[in-house]
């Protein structure tokens, strides 16, 4: 790695949107890079803001995830939950403003707390199922370290990384769909999705929904600044006066009315910190606790990966062949955040394709990630006041952000199949999977053997090669560990 890629660079861009000498700036200005990067402190903390109003629903969903009983029939309580959540997001996304000075920020990665639930707390108790969280951090900031995972990112062609900001747009888009009601299950006989819950739109959430999702489409369109926050605020006030005169109840909003229940100021609960247990594993053996700590290094480094890549372009940080500045700090602080969450006790936390939101609200800089990361620290005492914004409303937000991420289509050269093959797959595969990494994984065993069968092997490098044989196994794992014994 060069010292070109850990420090921020000033591109023709950024001189053409103002940027200053440093002698007339202020220290904030200076450490951050405001000017350099184009951005402004107004627009930096309005993408703060933004960036925590679309992801502070890990806060209530983590928490649900996270509500299995472990191998022992023990379960992590709800209000601990709560506070090692939002305690684990402040920290690592405060890292992430301060030491790696860009827009991203971090939570609890679903595809990680899905894993725990699933795959490992069947098998051990919750404290040495965050040991493997800790695990695997420290396995991807080794990673970083050696440089491996820069490199890895950097290997991968740049119609790849179009085709990965876009698979991350639909993905986004579908996600806040579904999270609003307006796409749901099909019934067991039908089509796997549908129109709302039963095949139409129905009640008053998807209402709100789809007037906060319209309000900030017409805003855009008219180049309205802060066009997001502003649906966002607009639509969580429309829905609590609702909500308030027609007298809605919590089994309308499916469980989460927007309102305040009793005090808005709440107590921490700090009892799940420090619970981390290491060793203990004789259940499953070796093999069990690599392929444990496999999954989740793949779950948290290609989603992750995926995602900053987005990000990145999405805030133009990234230069023409899809590279970032301070890339492997980002990195570096991205794999730390598991093992932050394994001590706070809220699973492995990962950088949140959310981010994308302030991104798009301008948002440049690490000062938008420490605007949402004292957000999220503010939520320790003030869990309450976040069940102001309903979970229908912020999810108007994630589909224009799939929207917005969808332009990078223009890049593709989509008359070359070599090309538009990978793309096409790692586009549709992450929605319809639900899953970034299959996505990822399926563009570039594609785009590797395509490659391979035109003769034009030394175009793909040795990188490639390696992440290739990496998603084969990552896609055979179950056979794999069917043959190993692995249960």
């Amino acid at each position: 790695m060069t010292q070109q890629s850990l420090e921020p660079k000033t591109t023709a861009e950024d001189a053409g949107s103002g940027s200053r000498p440093s002698a007339g700036r202020s220290w904030l200005d200076r450490y951050f890079h405001i000017s350099e990067r184009g951005s402004t402190t107004a627009q930096e903390v309005r993408g703060g803001i933004t960036t925590f109003m679309a992801m502070c629903y890990i806060l209530l969903l983590n928490p649900l995830i996270l509500s299995t009983p472990d191998v022992d029939k023990h379960t992590l309580g709800h209000a601990g939950l709560v506070t090692a959540t939002a305690l684990a997001a402040a920290v690592s996304t405060l890292l992430m403003g301060f030491i790696g000075k860009v827009p991203l920020a971090l939570a609890a990665g679903l595809n990680v707390s899905a894993a725990l639930t699933t795959q490992v707390v069947p098998n051990m108790t919750w404290p040495q199922a965050m040991g493997m969280c800790v695990m695997y951090g420290v396995v991807i900031m080794l990673l970083v370290v050696t440089g491996l995972r820069e490199m890895i990112m950097n290997a991968i062609p740049l119609a790849l990384k179009h085709a990965i900001t876009m698979g991350i747009g639909m993905f986004v888009a579908l996600l806040g769909l579904v999270k609003a009601g307006f796409v749901g299950k099909g019934p067991e006989h039908g089509p796997p999705v549908t129109l709302g819950l039963t095949g139409q739109l129905v009640g008053w959430p998807v209402f709100f929904f789809a007037i906060t999702l319209l309000l900030i489409f017409a805003l855009q369109a008219r180049r309205v600044p802060g066009a997001i926050l502003i649906g966002i605020v607009s639509g969580s006030v429309l829905a609590f006066v609702v909500t308030k005169v027609a007298g809605l109840t919590d089994a309308d909003w499916g469980g989460s009315a927007p309102g305040l229940d009793g005090s808005a100021v709440s107590t921490p609960d700090f009892g799940l910190f420090g619970h981390v247990e290491f060793g203990g594993w004789g259940t499953i053996g070796a093999i069990g606790v690599t392929m444990i700590v496999f999954t989740l290094v793949l779950a948290g480094f290609f989603d992750a990966m995926a995602t900053i890549i987005g990000v990145g372009q999405e805030a133009k940080l990234a230069d023409e062949q899809g590279r970032m500045p301070g890339l492997s700090k980002a990195l570096f602080i991205d794999g730390a955040g598991g093992a932050i969450g394994g001590v706070s006790g809220a699973s492995g936390q990962t950088v949140f394709i959310e981010s994308a939101s302030g991104a798009g609200e301008g948002a440049r800089t690490g000062l938008s990630s420490v605007v949402t990361g004292l957000f999220f620290l503010a939520c320790l005492f003030f869990t309450p006041v976040t069940q102001l914004v309903p979970a229908q409303v912020a999810s108007a937000a994630l589909v224009v952000i799939g929207s917005m991420m969808m332009s990078a289509a223009k890049h593709v050269d989509w008359s070359d199949r070599a090309v538009s093959i990978p793309v096409f797959l790692t586009v549709v595969l992450m929605p319809f999977t639900y899953n970034i990494t299959a996505g990822v994984g399926a563009g570039v065993v594609a785009y590797t053997v395509i490659k391979a069968a035109q003769g034009k092997w030394r175009e793909i490098g040795g990188f490639m090669w390696a992440l290739t044989a990496v998603f084969t196994i990552y896609f055979a794992l179950h056979p794999i560990e069917n043959w190993l014994g692995v249960k």
